[in-house]
């Protein structure tokens, strides 16, 4: 087993990833087990702020280093929350947490009409040999759906609740662990990541 350090402390992440990896070597180590502190994502796009973080922790750790930096894209609020999605109600809470940023993106839904309510996951992937690699490894995925009126299922984390994945028929967290793994914008990004790893391998 390969092991490499994911630049998340989110444990929702680390379980997903290490489920899809885990069958192709990898044995995924959390940042948390090397540093506490935080990449600062100063980027611009979700791919700028993967490779800073991965490069964050590579170097941090010694270890190669995957990183992804994800979110919420939706139409009627012209891309938001996008690369903001993990502190959408900063400014508006104490303290950030999941719930608040989905109750901020329900407030901020309630007048758009239902046949206007697409929305798409995007994942932005990033694998770095080490801190300083000059090739890093992208992989991209976008995940469409539409953004529900109320929360359903108690599945997935983020904004899974009330994200509608038509091909299903249920909110992203109503998926078991397999149709989410199958479909979703960080399985996608990551098997897009995979091809180009096993490619050089």
């Amino acid at each position: 087993m390969q092991k490499v350090v994911l630049a998340s402390g989110n444990k929702g992440k680390l379980k997903e990833m290490s489920e899809i990896l885990a069958p192709y070597g990898f044995d995924i180590v959390p940042q948390s087990e090397f540093f506490s502190d935080e990449a600062d994502e100063t980027g611009l796009s979700f791919i700028e702020n993967a490779i800073l973080k991965a490069r964050f922790a590579a170097e941090k750790s010694g270890l190669p280093a995957i990183a992804d930096d994800s979110g919420i894209e939706v139409s009627a609020l012209n891309g938001k929350p996008g690369i903001y999605s993990a502190r959408y109600s900063e400014g508006e809470v104490q303290q950030v947490s999941d719930e608040s940023n989905l109750q901020k993106l329900l407030t901020d839904m309630q007048d758009v009409a239902d046949d206007k309510r697409q929305a798409s996951y995007y994942c932005a992937m990033v694998y770095v040999a080490h801190a300083e690699d000059p090739t890093p490894i992208i992989g991209l995925g976008r995940w469409y759906g539409e953004i529900l009126r109320e929360k359903r299922g108690d599945g997935g984390f983020g904004y899974d609740p009330v994200f509608w994945v038509d091909e299903f028929g249920k909110a992203s967290a109503e998926l078991s662990k397999e149709q989410k793994n199958q479909v979703s914008h960080r399985a996608q990004a990551l098997n897009a990541l995979l091809m180009q790893l096993h490619r050089g391998a």
